[in-house]
């Protein structure tokens, strides 16, 4: 088994692990969906990904394009591309450094923005992604490594959600709810986070 298939299998665990979770605070103000529909993605990444995939770019765009056709709403569409395009930093590479992780990061998050039409401070999971690649940048231009990195990652991103709950949804389904969707936190910044620790622990296992 590869190491980047091994990864993607752990991501969707947990997903898995918090389908309810996520579900419930989609129900607050979306569609309740959301934790069926991305377990359902990972469990179709599981099969479609070939476990002896060593090329990391490979494994990462073949994930995207199965999250793309499987996953339902808006979260399809989103990881999808976030996987296609982090994928294509990662072409060709069997191993990921410290500034590997950053580019593919970067490439995610422009292709979210891109595809989404969406900035931060909107209440999406960009809420969480932008302030950890933040957190992860100054890490690792500090001299930490890729888990330490990833720490910090995850505690800005954690911190994001928090801020999620603060804000007005103003994209998707939640931004019906206007004012009434204050004090909820958004479930894909939720479900972006819980895929970037999952890295982390990975990552430092």
């Amino acid at each position: 088994m590869s190491r980047v298939y091994e990864c993607l299998t752990k991501i969707g665990e947990t997903i898995t692990e918090n389908k309810d979770f996520l579900t419930d605070l989609d129900r607050e103000i979306g569609d309740a969906d959301h934790g069926i529909n991305m377990t359902r993605g990972f469990h179709a990444v599981a099969e479609k990904v070939p476990s002896d995939l060593e090329d990391i770019g490979a494994a990462l765009k073949k994930a995207g394009m199965t999250l793309l056709s499987t996953v339902g709403g808006a979260s399809g569409p989103l990881y999808g591309t976030a996987y296609m395009e982090a994928g294509k930093v990662m072409a060709g590479k069997t191993e990921m450094t410290a500034e590997d992780f950053k580019a593919a990061l970067e490439a995610a998050i422009a292709g979210i923005q891109k595809r989404g039409k969406a900035v931060k401070g909107e209440k999406t999971m960009l809420d969480a992604l932008i302030p950890a690649l933040d957190a992860y940048t100054a890490a690792i231009e500090g001299g930490a490594d890729m888990g330490a990195g990833l720490e910090e990652a995850c505690k800005a991103a954690n911190e994001g959600i928090e801020f999620t709950k603060t804000i007005i949804a103003t994209k998707g389904r939640a931004s019906y709810l206007g004012e009434r969707s204050i004090g909820h936190q958004d479930p894909g910044a939720t479900s972006a986070t819980l895929t970037l620790e999952t890295i982390r622990d990975f990552v430092k296992a």
